[in-house]
């Protein structure tokens, strides 16, 4: 089968590399780069992760993956911890920032990023992907691994019935300011700090150190802010949003000074409801719908959401 899948996060590039091998395979994404929430951006001669700081490991088919990838050198143990208090999990980065494990992922799959999927027509032989400049994609089967509001916009002129828990789907924005400092930070060892966001009233969630989690080789922060924080601020303009990060930041940032400073607005950063499967599959109709309201939130919960949504396009043929 021909194969179209709408997203190159964890999600939508573990299914399509698990189908490559027997199916003819294209991933669609309208970012610059694969990843999605695996994102990594150079600010000068910082790199700064600024979407997910760290993976950990639970089920035996994700060990798997994180094996290999730090047997080739693609990831590292960053901790076991935070606050001086190890809880023996290990908590993964990838080698050069975290959207290398994005990149890994993708080696051998046919993504073309920049590329905005504006509708799916639904056809007597299958589907047509309509890119917002006009390309037409023929496909058998879909896989949509974008955040499910826009999964069920893709699919409003077709005959595919979403469950409507799938469809009403919500999800909290997150707020985050990456800053370049002239010199090494305030963050305590081991170059992160996570909150409790049910027993916390400050501004962030977690702060992570770049130069002491060895992704940059300068001084550079990442503060992601509370989902509060982040909702009662969401239309301000974003230089007031800088100034205020900054200040907020402070304590983390010590006595450096800030060469300069970034605010990125995470849309659609963590679901609140998550659905019992790790996939959806309509097989009458060959779509799936994959990705972290299926799963769960983390790399993890991408990863076998992937992996399911494979097999389900793997029980079409």
């Amino acid at each position: 089968m021909r194969v179209v899948v709408i997203g190159a996060g964890v999600a939508g590039l573990v299914a399509a590399r698990r189908l490559t091998d027997d199916h003819e395979v294209l991933v669609l994404d309208k970012g610059r780069s694969v990843g999605g929430r695996l994102a990594t951006r150079r600010i000068g001669a910082a790199v700064v992760d600024h979407g997910a700081q760290f993976f950990t490991v639970r089920g035996d088919a994700f060990r798997e993956q994180a094996d290999d990838w730090t047997d080739r050198g693609v990831a590292r143990v960053w901790c076991h911890g935070f606050h001086g208090h190890p809880d023996g999990y290990p908590r993964y980065v990838g080698v050069g920032g975290m959207n290398s494990l994005a990149k890994d992922l993708a080696r051998g799959v046919d993504c073309r990023c920049g590329a905005f999927a504006f509708t799916l027509r639904q056809e007597p032989s299958g589907w047509t992907v309509v890119t917002d400049d006009g390309r037409l994609e023929r496909a058998d089967a879909v896989v949509l691994t974008c955040p499910a509001p826009q999964s069920w916009a893709l699919l409003a002129e077709s005959s595919v019935a979403i469950p409507q828990s799938i469809v009403a789907e919500q999800y909290e924005r997150t707020i985050t300011l990456l800053a370049v400092l002239d010199r090494p930070s305030a963050v305590p060892e081991p170059g992160g700090v996570q909150f409790d966001p049910h027993d916390h009233d400050g501004a962030f969630a977690f702060v992570a150190d770049h130069q002491a989690r060895g992704i940059s080789r300068v001084p550079a922060i990442t503060c992601h802010a509370t989902v509060p924080w982040s909702l009662d601020r969401w239309h301000r303009p974003v230089d007031e949003l800088r100034a205020e990060l900054v200040q907020q930041a402070q304590p983390w940032i010590g006595s450096a000074r800030v060469l300069e400073a970034q605010v990125k607005k995470w849309r659609f950063a963590t679901p609140t409801a998550i659905w019992p499967e790790p996939c959806w599959a309509d097989p009458e109709r060959c779509v799936v719908l994959a990705g972290d309201a299926f799963a769960g939130p983390k790399i993890e919960g991408a990863f076998e959401s992937g992996v399911a949504a494979a097999a389900a396009v793997r029980s079409l043929a």
